[in-house]
C-alpha cells in the first residue's frame, strides 16, 4: 500500500512538472486575427468601429446573450469611449478604445481579470474596404495563460469570423 501511494505522489509531482513546466516552453503570447472586405469606404466603417453605439448589431456575443446587461462610458466615440458587460454566458469585462486614427483603431480588453489587445486595422481596397481584426494576449509567465492561449486561435477565431460576417452585412445594408 505505502508502494502504491508514494508511485501516485511521484505520478502526480511528475505531471504538475509537466504541466508547469511544459507550459513555460510555450509561447508568452497568442495572436489571433481575421480580415473581411466590406463594400463601403473606410470613412464609413471607421465611423461604426470608433464608437460602440452599434457594436452589438454586428458583436458575435451579443448573439450568444442578448440579455447580458451593458453600460457605455467616455466620450461617444474615439480615445475614451468604453463599454463593459455582464452575462451568464458572455461573462464580465470591458473594451476601450485606447488609440483611434483612419486606419487602425486599438481597444484595451478586460475580461474575467485578464487583459488583451484588440484591434481594427481598416485599408481601402477598390471602392471598398479591408478591415483586419486582431487580438493579441501577453501570457508572461503563467504557464496556465500559455496553455489556454494554445485555444484562443480556436476559439477566438470563429467568433471574429462571425463578427466580421456581420459586421459587413450591417454596413453594407446601412443605408447611411
Amino acid at each position: 500500500m505505502k508502494a502504491l501511494l508514494k508511485g501516485l505522489l511521484y505520478l502526480v509531482l511528475l505531471l504538475a512538472l509537466v504541466c508547469v513546466g511544459g507550459g513555460l516552453l510555450l509561447p508568452s503570447t497568442t495572436h489571433v486575427e481575421r480580415s473581411i472586405a466590406i463594400d463601403r469606404p473606410p470613412a464609413q466603417v471607421y465611423a461604426m468601429l470608433d464608437s460602440f453605439k452599434r457594436f452589438n448589431e454586428w458583436s458575435p456575443w451579443y448573439a450568444m446573450e442578448p440579455e447580458a446587461k451593458y453600460s457605455y462610458s467616455g466620450p461617444e466615440s474615439g480615445v475614451g469611449a468604453r463599454m463593459a458587460w455582464d452575462g451568464e454566458t458572455v461573462g464580465r469585462g470591458s473594451q476601450q478604445i485606447e488609440g483611434s486614427a483612419p486606419q487602425k483603431i486599438v481597444l484595451a480588453l478586460e475580461f474575467d481579470g485578464s487583459r488583451a489587445t484588440a484591434s481594427y486595422a481598416l485599408a481601402a481596397e477598390g471602392d471598398g474596404t479591408r478591415v483586419t481584426w486582431a487580438l493579441d494576449s501577453d501570457h508572461g509567465y503563467n504557464p496556465i495563460a500559455r496553455w489556454f492561449g494554445l485555444l484562443m486561435e480556436k476559439m477566438v477565431g470563429k467568433d471574429y469570423e462571425q463578427g466580421l460576417a456581420r459586421l459587413k452585412q450591417v454596413l453594407e445594408n446601412d443605408p447611411r
